[in-house]
């Protein structure tokens, strides 16, 4: 598997998200997992039960961190109360790299709890360029930012998504967690070609992936996260690594959550399309010699 600079040289597998349904099953039964990502805030407050059963998970497996409220995107300054808590919870992980999301979700202090997409612009690109650089030098562990879902377009944007967020990671030099089912999502909702999309990005920036269910309504494509993996989004998934090469990747499955074992039945198929591609490597070696 390659590893880069932007998820610390590290080689891992096929992960899942810690959550509060799969505690007691993770703890008692020690399931085989390659790694966990857990919700940064869901973690960042001072004792407490969450913070116990993390103790106990850190023993025994790897733990990446996930973030929700970095607002890369926001014109405001970042709030250095939340970013001292969350470098006290990276030492506490010792997560070789730290994801968050490419949007904006907060005006003057008051935070929405959502995640707004970006106006594509060149000034939305160097805002949140500067401040992914001065999150990533605070932290001092590596940066990779998600593309989110989308529902909604600005008239103002200059450039395609991909595009954009070629041009924030190039600026901030950081690495990428590439959604697939967001960019499957976002295609529907807004009628591009997901496979331009991914073709499209810095392979070599990829530091980690994420795949998901999502549920269709009348007029949009939602990303629940409460159903298994469809087709589509796993032949995604399928061009994804074949440009990248087997890549940490995570399942998210955060609403109508079934048992752990089906949850993490679902994360490994991706494994099958890592073994593809391995096939094809040795046999396009074996063809050279």
């Amino acid at each position: 598997m390659p590893a880069n600079r932007f998820n610390n040289f590290t080689n891992y597998g096929i992960g899942i998200g810690l959550r509060v349904p799969h505690y007691d099953h993770i703890l008692t039964e020690k399931p085989t997992v390659d790694w966990f990502e857990i919700i940064s805030e869901n973690y960042m407050q001072e004792g407490g039960r969450a913070l116990h059963i993390l103790d106990q998970i850190l023993e025994q497996y790897q733990v990446v961190q996930h973030g929700v409220s970095l607002y890369f995107g926001s014109k405001e300054r970042l709030n250095r109360t939340h970013l001292k808590k969350l470098k006290d919870l990276v030492k506490r992980t010792k997560t070789p790299w730290l994801s968050d999301h490419l949007c904006w979700g907060s005006v003057d202090g008051t935070y929405s709890h959502d995640l707004l997409p970006l106006p594509y612009t060149l000034d939305a690109a160097k805002n949140a360029a500067k401040k992914i650089r001065e999150v990533r030098d605070y932290l001092e562990i590596p940066i990779a930012v998600e593309n989110v879902s989308s529902y909604a377009e600005f008239h103002s944007s200059e450039m395609t998504e991909w595009e954009f967020l070629t041009e924030v990671v190039e600026r901030a030099d950081c690495g990428i967690l590439l959604d697939v089912n967001n960019i499957y999502v976002s295609s529907q909702n807004h009628t591009f070609d997901p496979r331009d999309y991914i073709l499209g990005v810095p392979h070599h920036r990829v530091a980690q992936m994420h795949i998901a269910g999502h549920s269709k309504y009348e007029r949009f494509i939602i990303d629940t996260h409460d159903h298994p993996v469809i087709d589509p989004v796993w032949e995604l998934y399928d061009l994804a690594i074949q440009k990248v090469g087997p890549t940490a990747t995570l399942l998210e499955w955060d609403a109508s959550i079934p048992s752990f074992q089906e949850v993490h039945d679902e994360a490994k198929k991706a494994t099958r399309y890592w073994k593809d591609k391995d096939k094809a490597a040795q046999k396009k070696k074996r063809a050279k010699k």
